[in-house]
C-alpha cells in the first residue's frame, strides 16, 4: 500500500496458526521515515512516508517518529485494530538491552547516547523495540523475502554506504553487546582512503554505490567529461554501461571486483547458505547480481562457497519496516 492505500502480502503466512497481531514498523533513514502497519503475515495494511529532518536535529528527527507513529495509531482506531507495539530500525550501533542508540550514525545530526525507544514509548503509550536498522532490513529478508527457508543468511544492502545483518540458525547474529557485523567496515585496503568511521580502507568506502559515483565522476572529470542536465548517480553509471561507455564499464567492473571481496570474505567467514544484496544497485538487473556473483566466487573458497547462492534482496524499501515489526512479535512470543 502507498500512502495509506491498498495492502501488500510479503511472503509466507509466519503464523498462520496463530491469531493475527499487528505492529508497526518503522525505517528510519538519513533522508525519509518509512513506517507501516503490519500483521503477522506480513500484510501492510496501512504504509507512508515522512521526511526524516535527519540534517536538522535529533530532536527533530524523534517529532517526525512520533508523528508517524499516531498517525498509524489513528488509522488502526478507525480499523478497530490493536497494536502490539512499535519496532524501529535506525542507523549505527543499537545497544539493544538498554534501548539505546549509542552512536555510529553519520548520516543524522546528534544521533547518539539516545534512550530512544523509551522516549518513542513516552509519546506514544506503546511498548517499543529498536535495532540496527541493515539488520532488520535482513530479518525481513529472511522471515518474509528472499531467503525464506534459508538458516544462514548474509544480507548487505549496498547505498550511500554499506550496512550488513548475519542470520545464524535463523536468529539475527549482532556479536557480543550488539556490538558486531558492521560489514561495510571490514578492512579492505591496508592504509586506503579514510572512511566516516575512523578507519581507512573500509569496503564501504570503495564498494558502495557512493564510492562508484565518487570514481566515476573522477575518472570523468580527468577526462574532461561532463552530463549536462544529467545527475551522475548510480542508475546514470549503468545506463552508460550498458552502451558500452569505457567510463562506465571501468568503474561498474571495479565496483563489482570490490564487492565481490567483501563478499568473499563474508562467505569464508560464515558459509550461509544465501547473500543477499539490497540497494538500488540490486535493482539494476540481472546482470549486476551475475555479475558480483562471479566476482565473490572468484575470491571466495570452494569449499566454503558450495552452498552458497548470491541474490537481490526482494522486499524493496519494505524490508526494513516488516523487519521491524517482527521485533515486536518476537518480544511478545516470548513473554
Amino acid at each position: 500500500m502507498v500512502n495509506g492505500l491498498g495492502v501488500h502480502r510479503s511472503g509466507q503466512k509466519k503464523y498462520k496458526n496463530m491469531k493475527l497481531k499487528y505492529a508497526i514498523g518503522i525505517d528510519l533513514g538519513g533522508t525519509s521515515v518509512k513506517y507501516a502497519l503490519i500483521d503477522s503475515e506480513g500484510v501492510f495494511h496501512y504504509q507512508a512516508q515522512l521526511p526524516s529532518k535527519a540534517d536538522i536535529s535529533a530532536e527533530a528527527v524523534i517529532g517526525q517518529l512520533v508523528t508517524a507513529c499516531q498517525e498509524v495509531k489513528a488509522y488502526a482506531d478507525r480499523q478497530e485494530l490493536t497494536i502490539e507495539g512499535i519496532g524501529l530500525g535506525t542507523p549505527g550501533i543499537v545497544d539493544e538491552t538498554n534501548r539505546i542508540v549509542l552512536g555510529g550514525a553519520e548520516n543524522i545530526v546528534g544521533w547518539e547516547n539516545l534512550k530512544l525507544a523509551d522516549r518513542i514509548e513516552s509519546e506514544t503509550g506503546l511498548p517499543v523495540q529498536i535495532g540496527n536498522d541493515a539488520n532488520l532490513m535482513g530479518l525481513g529478508e529472511t522471515l518474509y523475502g528472499i531467503a525464506q527457508g534459508a538458516r544462514n543468511v548474509v544480507f548487505l544492502t549496498v547505498g550511500t554506504g554499506i550496512g550488513g545483518a548475519v542470520v545464524i540458525e535463523g536468529k539475527l547474529f549482532n556479536g557480543f553487546a550488539n556490538r558486531g557485523t558492521e560489514l561495510g567496515h571490514v578492512p579492505l585496503i591496508a592504509n586506503g582512503e579514510p572512511c566516516a568511521c575512523g578507519s581507512v580502507g573500509c569496503l564501504e568506502q570503495y564498494a558502495s554505490t557512493s564510492a562508484l559515483v565518487r570514481r566515476f565522476s573522477k575518472r570523468a572529470a580527468d577526462a574532461g567529461r561532463t552530463f549536462p542536465g544529467e545527475e551522475v548517480n548510480g542508475e546514470l553509471i549503468v545506463r552508460l554501461y550498458h552502451t558500452g561507455d569505457p567510463l562506465a564499464v571501468e568503474s561498474l567492473e571495479e565496483h563489482c571486483d570490490f564487492l565481490g571481496h567483501g563478499i568473499a570474505g563474508v562467505i569464508n567467514t560464515f558459509s550461509p547458505q544465501k547473500v543477499v544484496i539490497g540497494g538500488g544497485l540490486s535493482e539494476a538487473g540481472d546482470f549486476y547480481i551475475q555479475k558480483v556473483s562471479e566476482k565473490a566466487f572468484r575470491y571466495a573458497m570452494s569449499d566454503c562457497a558450495v552452498n552458497t547462492q548470491i541474490v537481490a534482496a526482494s522486499l524493496g524499501n519494505k524490508a526494513g519496516s516488516i523487519g521491524a515489526a517482527c521485533l515486536v512479535w518476537d518480544l511478545k512470543q516470548s513473554n
